[in-house]
């Protein structure tokens, strides 16, 4: 039975990191996100507090806990009262390997400070679906020079607020060394590559296999 006075493992981690719902809510009212995939989430229920749908995916055992206690998350989601009635699933493997998922599911796929996730998971991402990614594994970095994804926003973080930037992209993601840029090196060094313009996070359309993104 679930002790209702013990500290909630979110809670206790969304004041170590700060809390991102904005960031999800934003992102899930521009671009009307309803199913998001969350490899190495660790307890980050953040995205439920706005996608209606999460999947989340770890292999470490305090989020599997955290995330079997059903009643302790929903109590989690009824304080982000937008959050209330989300379906919230966890699937407790390694994202490198196949997960029991179709393909082409997920309106989102989230990859921040777990990476390399994208070369794993892009399957599940729907034909004109959603990235977010930071640099922090080389994510955002590979995703820069995939040719199936398109930079559609920069996210900015300062104070506790969050701001999506749509204009001037070319600006974003242009390496302050030349050869940089090499997706093999990147994956070697599981780092990302320092840039002339920073962000927070990079959000990127996956191209329709007719090789354009919707508008």
């Amino acid at each position: 039975m679930r002790n209702a006075d013990a500290p909630s493992p979110w809670k206790a981690y969304r004041e170590s990191i700060g809390d991102r719902s904005p960031l999800f809510a934003e992102i899930a009212s521009v671009w009307g996100v309803a199913d998001a995939l969350y490899p190495g989430s660790y307890v980050d229920l953040s995205p439920s507090s706005a996608i209606r749908s999460v999947t989340y995916v770890d292999t470490d055992r305090r989020a599997a806990g955290y995330f079997r206690d059903a009643d302790r998350v929903q109590a989690d989601l009824a304080e982000a009262a937008s959050g209330m009635g989300h379906v919230v699933e966890f699937i407790g493997s390694d994202y490198t390997k196949p997960l029991p998922l179709s393909d082409d599911r997920f309106d989102l796929l989230i990859l921040l400070y777990a990476g390399p996730v994208w070369d794993s998971c892009r399957r599940y991402v729907k034909p004109d679906g959603l990235l977010l990614a930071n640099t922090s594994h080389g994510d955002a970095s590979i995703a820069a020079l995939d040719p199936d994804l398109q930079l559609i926003a920069a996210v900015h973080h300062r104070a506790g607020r969050y701001r999506l930037d749509a204009q001037d992209l070319h600006t974003y993601l242009v390496p302050k060394v030349g050869d940089a840029a090499n997706a093999e090196r990147i994956r070697d060094s599981g780092r990302g590559i320092a840039y002339t313009r920073s962000a927070y996070a990079y959000v990127f359309r996956r191209l329709s296999p007719r090789g354009s993104a919707q508008p």
